[in-house]
């Protein structure tokens, strides 16, 4: 069973492998074979018929198809692929000595600009004829096609033609050229004849007479232009004193008018200016009047403030008095009475004292003593200065001081 299984499974990783290997296989050949070009190319896969529509509306089978730029899967085996270009080509045309309608012979240059047209008609016909072939050789078989054309216009033109008109003489040769290059599935996007000369100074006497000519005209028209000039002169100044006359009488007239208007301006503004002075004088005297009566309320005011200030300083200096004087006096006096009634407490108990002590000795001599004691304590006191007050309050005079 195990071997049935493992055999089981080999054949699946084969088969898955093999799958793979064709997948990867697949994707490589189909990358190899898709063809990528740009809006400047067309690809031409050859190999297998394909029905298309003609311009006439009719249905025919072809064995090549094309793709403007972009890409396609070309098949193997089967198809080809081939690549044409569809930028511009410019054309160097150079020819020799043409003789034209007259006879004479010139040399044209020109410069052409062809490509291989953008619709499905012109390219499956340029595809069938330059197919293969490099840009030099396309632009070849394009030049001879367009000098073969320019050839022969020339021959049917005369100088003055194809001189005097190059743009005309131009168009005409891109008209002819265009139909047969439409036949090869090209178009002449531009036509430029660049020179035309010739060899044999044709173009040069052509060109003298006109020279003449111009020299001449310019001559008579500078003769004509000074001569116009000296009469549009002369016109220019007598206009020029008209208008200077007119320009001098407009100004005169303008300062006079100026004047006028500046005297009527000065005349209304010494008006303005009078009733403007009586007007500021009227309101100087009127202001003046309320400045006064302000004045006199404020003279008011400061004799009342100076009268508050003067009552309030006498009440000031009464507070200051009694502050200064009169309580200080009161203190002293009740200062010395105190003292005074101090003094004589001490000398009453001092005599007290003595009399007590005089007392044991007998009543009749510190009776004495003690009557003399207390006048000689009375008389020092009084003397001091200290009892004042006491004897003045007793009838007792300064004069009893020895």
């Amino acid at each position: 069973m195990a071997a049935f299984l493992g055999r089981e499974s080999g054949i699946i990783v084969v088969a898955v492998s093999g799958i793979v290997t064709v997948v990867i296989l697949f994707i490589v050949v189909y990358a190899s074979r898709y063809v990528k070009v740009g809006p400047n190319q067309v690809l031409v896969i050859s190999g297998r018929r394909r029905p298309v529509r003609n311009p006439d509306g009719s249905v025919s089978s072809v064995g090549f198809r094309i793709r403007v730029g972009g890409g396609t899967f070309v098949w193997p085996v089967l198809e080809r692929v081939d690549e044409l270009s569809l930028e511009l080509i410019t054309l160097e045309v150079r020819t020799p000595e043409v003789y034209t309608a007259q006879g004479v012979p010139i040399v044209v240059d020109g410069i052409a600009q062809i490509k291989v047209r953008g619709d499905d008609v012109s390219i499956r016909t340029a595809a069938e004829q330059f197919l293969g072939k490099t840009q030099q050789e396309i632009a070849q078989i394009a030049l001879q096609t367009v000098e073969g054309h320019l050839r022969a216009i020339l021959g049917t033109l005369t100088v003055e033609e194809v001189y005097k008109n190059r743009e005309a003489f131009a168009a005409r040769v891109q008209d002819v050229a265009a139909t047969d290059l439409v036949n090869m599935g090209l178009s002449v996007v531009s036509f430029t004849i660049r020179d035309i000369r010739d060899s044999h100074g044709y173009l040069d006497a052509l060109g003298k007479p006109r020279i003449a000519q111009v020299k001449r005209d310019a001559v008579i028209g500078e003769a004509e232009a000074a001569r116009d000039a000296t009469l549009r002169s002369a016109v220019a100044n007598q206009e020029g004193q008209q208008a200077k006359f007119a320009a001098d009488t407009k100004i005169a007239e303008a300062e006079r008018d100026y004047k006028m208007s500046v005297a009527q301006y000065q005349g209304a503004a010494q008006t303005k200016q009078a009733e403007a002075d009586l007007a500021y004088d009227l309101q100087k005297f009127k202001t003046q009047q309320l400045v006064r009566a302000e004045e006199v309320e404020v003279q008011v005011v400061e004799k009342q403030k100076q009268i508050d200030v003067q009552g309030k300083e006498v009440d000031r200096r009464k507070l200051e008095l009694t502050a200064t004087v009169e309580r200080p006096a009161e203190a002293d006096r009740s200062r010395i009475q105190t003292l005074a009634e101090a003094e004589q407490f001490r000398l009453q108990t001092t005599a007290t004292g003595q009399a007590e002590a005089i007392k044991a000795t007998g009543f009749a001599e510190a009776d004495a003593n003690k009557a003399k004691g207390l006048a000689r304590i009375i008389h020092e006191g009084l003397c001091r200065g200290r009892g004042n007050e006491l004897l003045r309050r007793r009838g007792v005079g300064r004069g009893h001081c020895a």
